[in-house]
């Protein structure tokens, strides 16, 4: 936990710097030709995590519910969700998650793949288990490299529900303010015995599909989840919903968050004709939905970059040494970008 405390104070480094020298060099380094592969990787390397969920399968392909079951459940609730988040008016509208995670649980107990043991065993009130730090030399001065690379996520995390919203965060609340609360948040974790926080895409998607921008709603849901903490009961249900429910969601959220990419490539009039715009696109796809792994090894013990970290600094590189920096928009007089 003392590394995680670490991670937290270079987010919290880093906010500071971002303060003193300002967000411009965000838009050298992140153009949207870097931007839309990174936030297109982020949805697509999440879609096998999905996909295997639905078919009720565990992330190395474990097989948890039976695949005719697992199916039966997740379809309803994707397609619950789909039906509200389309035609849903009013307050309807705002939920089609909790409605397609009502379907399927239901469709869940139905097939009798719900473990209702643990939700009746555990106590209505419950204090959360904390964990006091422990500081390793060794642990601290690993993470702390490697917490440069979730960094650039968030920097992607933060344009990405950007482009949803259509505000520029980078600038209002600032990317300092982030970064900073990002830091805290981790570094708290760490002191309560809690993992890292991370920018997950799950929310982008969330926002994109409810349409619901307000920031003061994130607010209210950390209180909620604070609260909710201290009930055994709700934790206990949590555990208890099989994966298949979240599977079926997760194919439509993970895959808006690549439809907002793409649309930051479209909507800037990236031409991809250029040869340099489009190098930086598809090696920066492949590194992020490919598997390859940058590293000193393959081992547990051995430090290793891949996913979506991998493909941001790949994407960064690219376009800071292949020449023609701001060649990345479409020639005046050419025909526009379907």
């Amino acid at each position: 936990r003392g590394g995680v405390m670490a991670a937290g104070f270079v987010y919290t480094f880093l906010g500071f710097a971002v303060k003193l020298k300002g967000t411009g060099f965000i838009d050298r380094l992140l153009p949207p030709v870097v931007i839309g592969p990174v936030i297109i990787s982020i949805g697509l390397a999440m879609a096998p995590i999905a996909a295997h969920m639905a078919m009720g399968r565990a992330e190395n392909g474990d097989e948890l519910i039976h695949y005719q079951t697992a199916m039966m459940i997740s379809m309803p609730a994707l397609l619950t969700t789909l039906i509200v988040a389309v035609f849903g008016k009013g307050i309807f509208r705002l939920v089609p998650i909790i409605a397609g995670v009502l379907v399927g649980f239901a469709m869940a107990f139905y097939f009798d793949v719900v473990d209702t043991a643990k939700i009746a065993a555990a106590p209505w009130f419950a204090l959360p288990h904390f964990t006091a730090p422990e500081f390793n030399w060794q642990a601290i001065l690993f993470i702390v490299p490697v917490a440069l690379a979730p960094a650039i996520e968030h920097i992607g995390g933060v344009i990405a529900v950007g482009s949803v919203t259509g505000r520029d965060y980078l600038k209002k609340p600032g990317l300092h303010r982030t970064l900073v609360g990002d830091g805290i948040a981790t570094t708290a974790a760490g002191l309560l015995g809690g993992p890292p926080n991370t920018t997950y895409a799950e929310v982008t998607g969330a926002v994109m599909l409810t349409k619901n921008y307000n920031p003061k709603i994130m607010t209210w849901a950390a209180i909620f989840a604070i609260s909710l903490a201290f009930v055994g009961k709700f934790g206990a249900l949590l555990q208890s919903i099989p994966v298949p429910v979240m599977g079926g969601i997760l194919c439509l959220l993970f895959g808006s968050i690549a439809a907002v990419g793409m649309n930051t490539l479209i909507r800037h009039q990236v031409d991809l004709s250029e040869a340099r715009n489009l190098v930086i696109v598809s090696v920066t796809l492949v590194f992020g939905i490919g598997g390859v792994l940058i590293g000193t090894g393959m081992g547990p013990e051995d430090f290793g970059l891949k996913g979506i970290a991998l493909c941001a600094i790949v994407a960064i590189a690219l376009n800071l040494i292949l020449p023609g920096n701001d060649s990345w928009k479409k020639k005046k007089g050419d025909e526009p970008i379907i």
